[in-house]
């Protein structure tokens, strides 16, 4: 993995990016429609951005508290600060359109600063974006700057850069628990932990570039969740620097002390206040690791198997299943596209110590519930391609055509009813477009279902997209879905989930933003209804 800054205009690693091969233009042209290249993007020094309203005074003040070098307002920086990683956001981001930029990009180097920048900022109406690794595919990067009801405006937007909080702070061997940094990317952190034997065990599909604080505030859900479990459950403790104060959670592994305050900050997007440390329940690295699949008929005897394992075990480490386009198309292996066969595919994955005997009972209620072995090959080939789905995003994108993914949750009773729903309502609102799902994540009470659909770009395709979505977010609600399995809320999501809690709900979440928060700087637009 590069330690550069990811491509501006896209994903990862420019070195990375590559050139669909022929059979997929073909598809595209012949299934979809798609008939020639978008647009390039721009050059980057040709990105539009809004004009700065921070005044000197305030950027002195800034650059006291973190350092004058640690205070950036060049084009660059504002535009590679400007958005997350979401279709829409890239689309903009191509046309050249970052009028979402922050005036300028901060870079605390403690707790103690990230407190001082808080208040000052609070005091002075400054809205504070917090910046990870940047990959929100939901608008959570992207700040409302409108006068709040009373009229007042922010007098500027600063993205708050965590990347220099980057340390192991500690590590408690006989507890296993690690104290770390937010502003710590995944493989770092990874490589760290390894030097002690410990692994979190949290490989998103973000992994080589989001950050834990990032993982935190989206509550992200690792694709070895079954093993490990999300990235909430791993956090046993943090520290959050708010406007009007600091928050210390979490002083035992479960405790009956009143609410978990925990969970306000978990899932927060920082819109409450900005986790400045993490302490993290770790395990052993692994010993042994095996990825195989099997293929099932349907998708419906498919996802019996897996609530099967979910419920009375034993429960693989990695599970997925693909339904039958996806499996078609070769979206579970997505650096060898094309390909794939028929039924639906399965991947499931044994990390520990021995994995043998976990391996065979699960192969034996796989093989019961009408699995066909495929070997390990197909689990290699998915581990090597993991992490590859944004790279393909990119260039579809560049062909033409629009490619976006979503994602829902519910319980397994209703699990055939909310994908015939999501499925109904993209092909409502794109005409013919190719709907993939798989099942991402799994629990005893339920699972989620993570769509990708692929159309061939209009006239307008942000505008496009927006459409599909608020056909499908209405299907998700009527379908008694969530609104999001670890997208998060941000600002794509907002009413959606504001009719999922509930007027009460609302009205709660409003009064805890009010008092964390009284002056509405955190994240403005994001997250709170």
């Amino acid at each position: 993995m590069s330690a550069e800054p990811m491509l501006w205009s896209g994903w990862g690693d420019p070195a990375l990016a590559r050139e669909l091969p022929g059979p997929v233009r073909e598809l595209l042209r012949d299934l979809l429609g798609v008939r020639g290249p978008a647009a390039p993007a721009v050059p980057l020094e040709s990105v539009r951005l809004p004009e700065t309203t921070l005044d000197g005074r305030v950027l002195e003040a800034l650059a006291g508290i973190a350092g004058a070098g640690h205070v950036l307002t060049s084009h660059e920086a504002r535009v590679r600060h400007a958005r997350g990683k979401s279709t829409p956001d890239l689309l903009r981001m191509r046309a050249g359109d970052a009028l979402d930029a922050p005036d300028a990009v901060v870079l605390p180097g403690s707790h103690a600063e990230v407190a001082a920048l808080l208040e000052l900022c609070s005091r002075e109406r400054v809205a504070v974006v917090p910046f990870g690794g940047g990959t929100s595919v939901v608008g959570g990067l992207t700040p409302d700057r409108s006068p709040d009801a009373a009229g007042a405006a922010f007098a500027g937007v600063v993205a708050l850069d965590l990347s220099r909080m980057n340390r192991l702070v500690g590590f408690d061997a006989e507890s296993r628990v690690a104290e770390l940094e937010p502003g710590l990317r995944a493989p770092e952190a990874e490589r760290l932990l390894a030097a002690h034997g410990m692994t979190l065990g949290h490989f998103p599909q973000s992994f080589e570039y989001a950050t834990l604080g990032g993982f935190a505030a989206a509550r992200s859900s690792g694709q070895a969740s079954a093993g490990y479990g999300r990235f909430d459950d791993m956090v046993v403790g943090l520290t959050a620097a708010t406007p009007t104060g600091t928050l210390e959670l979490g002083r035992a592994p479960r405790s009956a002390a009143g609410p978990d305050l925990r969970q306000l900050l978990l899932g927060s997007e920082g819109a409450l206040g900005v986790i400045t440390s993490l302490r993290l329940r770790v395990r052993p690295v692994p010993a042994e690791k095996v990825y195989e699949g099997w293929r099932f008929p349907t998708f419906r005897e498919g996802a019996a198997a897996l609530r099967a394992l979910a419920q009375d075990g034993p429960l693989p480490t990695v599970l997925r299943l693909s339904d039958e386009t996806e499996t078609m198309v070769g979206l579970a292996r997505p650096d060898a596209l094309g390909g794939g066969g028929a039924g639906c595919l399965v991947i499931a994955g044994y990390e520990g110590a021995s994995v043998a005997a976990a391996r065979a009972g699960a192969g034996a209620v796989l093989a019961r519930h009408g699995g066909e072995p495929l070997g390990e090959e197909p689990g290699r080939a998915w581990e090597r391609g993991r992490f590859s789905a944004p790279y393909l995003r990119d260039s579809l994108l560049t062909a033409g055509a629009t490619v976006e993914t979503l994602e829902t949750a519910c319980f397994w009773s209703g699990l055939p009813r909310l994908y015939d729903a999501v499925r109904l309502a993209l092909l409502g609102a794109l005409g013919s477009p190719l709907v993939m799902c798989h099942v991402s994540h799994v629990y005893e009470t339920g699972a989620s279902l993570y769509f990708t659909v692929v159309t061939a770009q209009d006239g307008d395709p942000v505008e496009q997209w927006a459409t599909a979505k608020r056909a499908t977010l209405e299907a998700i609600a009527g379908a008694g879905g969530t609104v999001s399995h670890h997208h998060g809320v941000g600002r794509d999501h907002r009413e959606a989930y504001a009719e999922e809690l509930g007027p009460v709900g609302v009205e709660a979440l409003r009064a805890v933003k009010a008092r964390l928060d009284p002056r509405g700087v955190l994240n403005p637009g994001v997250l709170v209804p």
